[in-house]
């Protein structure tokens, strides 16, 4: 059984959680991690993450030992080094978007194709039990005809607490929830419908033109199933993320990511009970999926070009 090497490129939340992920896996070796801020290794050691810190992203990039490069670095950065990767010949695994415009993630499909490189972004969702299920139950008739789905988030504030060492995310020209959160959920609408046309968007801006959006609404055709997304930020109460798939005679719902319920008409029930732990279920399988790609093995994974597709549809929304 092979091991891949690994070269993680960012350790924010997003570095350090599939650090630990990969650390559990048996298919995969962290060798080396880059990131140009101390505070961030140490957030890591602070969590009891094991880290070999590199002395430059190039060198650890091109290591020769290096088989597979991990980029959970800011989008501004994620083009010069997925470039760099794809050269070197290392299979890529990057966080989304793929670059800061649709030119930049244009051109990293274009390069993916020409270097013949493995190529993939993390959408989470992908390999998610709940997905899973979802196309099982509509491939065997269990929902019945399909009527539509509707996505819905709203956050108190944005960024989320969580996500304070992300000042990015609050700006317009790379963050907001649209790309950050509604970005899974339009690939989960493609993974599930197939394309999409987008039949009307309005984004809501605050005073502060530098400052990213405060609510969205879209309407997406799917060969003639609608699909819908609403998202705000602001006010008190919980936060909410749930795409809802109805059917006649049965709908699903995935909330707060992972957790899969369904109804067949009367409350909402849990549909993955024997699933402990949805979510790290979700990123075991994820990696399973990336070393299949790796092999050249059926994988779920989306590709490059699969990403750009997304970033279309959430720049076109945010555009609106």
């Amino acid at each position: 059984m092979t091991v891949y090497n690994v070269a993680i490129i960012g350790l924010g939340i997003m570095g350090r959680r599939m650090l630990a992920a990969m650390i559990a896996h048996d298919r995969f070796h962290v060798g080396g991690v880059w990131d140009p801020d101390p505070a961030q290794f140490a957030a890591a050691t602070a969590a009891g993450l094991p880290v070999t810190a590199a002395g430059n992203a190039g060198d650890l990039i091109a290591a020769a030992t290096t088989d597979l490069v991990y980029i959970a670095c800011p989008p501004a950065h994620h083009a010069d080094y997925a470039q760099a990767a794809m050269t070197a010949g290392k299979a890529v695994l990057c966080e989304k978007p793929l670059g800061v415009d649709l030119a930049e993630s244009q051109a990293l499909v274009a390069a993916a194709t020409a270097t013949g490189s493995v190529n993939a972004v993390n959408f989470s969702q992908a390999s998610s039990p709940a997905l899973t299920t979802i196309q099982e139950r509509i491939a065997a008739g269990t929902t019945g005809p399909l009527i539509g789905a509707d996505i819905l988030v709203h956050f108190s504030r944005w960024p989320r607490d969580w996500q304070a060492d992300a000042d990015w995310l609050r700006f317009r020209a790379e963050g907001g929830f649209t790309r950050e959160v509604l970005s899974h959920y339009v690939f989960l609408m493609e993974r599930l419908f197939g394309p999409a046309r987008l039949a009307h968007a309005a984004a809501r801006y605050p005073g502060d033109p530098a400052l990213c959006e405060t609510h969205m609404q879209a309407r997406f055709d799917c060969a003639g199933l609608p699909v819908t997304f609403t998202g705000t930020v602001g006010g008190a109460g919980p936060d909410r993320v749930e795409a809802t798939v109805r059917g006649e005679k049965q709908s699903l719902r995935i909330e707060d990511w992972v957790n899969l319920l369904e109804s067949d008409g009367g409350p909402w029930r849990p549909s993955l009970p024997e699933i402990t732990d949805p979510r790290a279920e979700g990123v075991r399988r994820q990696l399973d999926n990336l070393a299949a790609l790796i092999e050249g093995r059926p994988s779920h994974l989306p590709s490059f070009a699969d990403a750009l597709s997304v970033q279309t549809h959430i720049e076109a929304m945010l555009a609106s």
